[in-house]
Protein backbone atom coordinates (compact mmCIF):
# COMPACT_ATOMS: atom_id res chain seq x y z
CA UNK A 1 0.00 0.00 0.00
CA UNK A 2 1.54 3.27 -1.09
CA UNK A 3 1.84 6.25 1.20
CA UNK A 4 -1.11 7.78 -0.64
CA UNK A 5 -3.19 5.22 -0.26
CA UNK A 6 -2.59 4.69 3.16
CA UNK A 7 -3.51 8.35 4.02
CA UNK A 8 -6.64 7.54 1.99
CA UNK A 9 -7.67 4.67 3.70
CA UNK A 10 -11.27 5.18 5.50
CA UNK A 11 -10.65 2.75 8.22
CA UNK A 12 -7.62 1.66 9.95
CA UNK A 13 -5.29 -0.64 7.83
CA UNK A 14 -5.72 -3.88 10.83
CA UNK A 15 -4.57 -6.43 8.27
CA UNK A 16 -0.81 -4.42 7.91
CA UNK A 17 1.65 -4.00 10.46
CA UNK A 18 1.33 -1.95 13.62
CA UNK A 19 4.06 0.70 11.87
CA UNK A 20 1.83 1.23 9.20
CA UNK A 21 -1.20 1.31 11.09
CA UNK A 22 0.73 3.79 13.26
CA UNK A 23 1.50 6.20 10.80
CA UNK A 24 -2.26 5.75 9.85
CA UNK A 25 -3.47 6.62 13.27
CA UNK A 26 -0.87 9.29 12.81
CA UNK A 27 -2.48 10.74 9.71
CA UNK A 28 -5.54 10.70 11.30
CA UNK A 29 -4.47 13.11 14.15
CA UNK A 30 -4.73 9.95 16.57
CA UNK A 31 -1.03 10.75 17.80
CA UNK A 32 -1.92 8.68 21.35
CA UNK A 33 -3.32 5.72 19.14
CA UNK A 34 -0.62 6.00 16.80
CA UNK A 35 2.30 5.84 19.75
CA UNK A 36 0.70 2.47 21.15
CA UNK A 37 0.93 0.48 17.93
CA UNK A 38 4.48 1.95 17.49
CA UNK A 39 5.43 0.70 20.40
CA UNK A 40 3.71 -2.83 20.19
CA UNK A 41 6.00 -3.76 17.36
CA UNK A 42 9.23 -4.08 19.01
CA UNK A 43 11.18 -4.31 16.02
CA UNK A 44 13.82 -1.47 14.44
CA UNK A 45 10.46 -0.42 12.18
CA UNK A 46 8.60 -0.06 15.14
CA UNK A 47 11.58 2.17 16.97
CA UNK A 48 11.71 3.78 13.42
CA UNK A 49 7.85 5.50 13.72
CA UNK A 50 8.34 5.55 17.31
CA UNK A 51 11.18 7.87 16.60
CA UNK A 52 9.19 9.84 14.36
CA UNK A 53 6.23 9.94 16.66
CA UNK A 54 8.38 11.45 19.07
CA UNK A 55 10.29 13.84 16.61
CA UNK A 56 6.33 15.34 15.43
CA UNK A 57 5.98 15.15 19.20
CA UNK A 58 9.11 17.84 19.98
CA UNK A 59 10.73 15.51 22.08
CA UNK A 60 13.55 14.86 20.49
CA UNK A 61 15.98 13.41 23.17
CA UNK A 62 13.17 10.36 23.41
CA UNK A 63 13.12 10.80 19.71
CA UNK A 64 16.54 10.45 19.47
CA UNK A 65 17.02 7.75 21.58
CA UNK A 66 14.25 5.89 19.19
CA UNK A 67 16.28 6.30 15.92
CA UNK A 68 19.65 4.79 17.83
CA UNK A 69 17.08 1.57 18.37
CA UNK A 70 16.04 1.93 14.72
CA UNK A 71 19.82 2.33 13.90
CA UNK A 72 19.03 5.49 12.03
CA UNK A 73 20.38 9.27 12.15
CA UNK A 74 17.82 11.97 13.32
CA UNK A 75 16.66 12.40 9.44
CA UNK A 76 16.88 15.81 7.96
CA UNK A 77 13.78 16.19 6.65
CA UNK A 78 10.57 17.92 7.13
CA UNK A 79 7.93 15.65 9.13
CA UNK A 80 5.42 15.03 5.94
CA UNK A 81 8.74 14.16 4.02
CA UNK A 82 9.53 11.47 6.82
CA UNK A 83 5.98 10.01 6.75
CA UNK A 84 5.88 9.17 3.17
CA UNK A 85 8.85 7.95 3.36
CA UNK A 86 8.45 5.52 6.39
CA UNK A 87 4.67 4.44 4.73
CA UNK A 88 6.56 3.60 1.15
CA UNK A 89 9.69 2.07 2.46
CA UNK A 90 7.36 -0.36 5.51
CA UNK A 91 5.00 -1.04 2.14
CA UNK A 92 8.00 -2.06 -0.08
CA UNK A 93 9.33 -4.12 2.43
CA UNK A 94 5.84 -5.74 3.42
CA UNK A 95 4.63 -6.46 0.45
CA UNK A 96 8.09 -8.09 -0.94
CA UNK A 97 6.91 -11.41 0.87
Amino acid sequence: MSAAKLRASPAAPTSLSLALQALWWDATGNWEQAHRCAQDQDDRTGAAVHAYLHRKEGDIPNARYWYARAGRPLPDLSLDAEWEHLADEISRHETAF
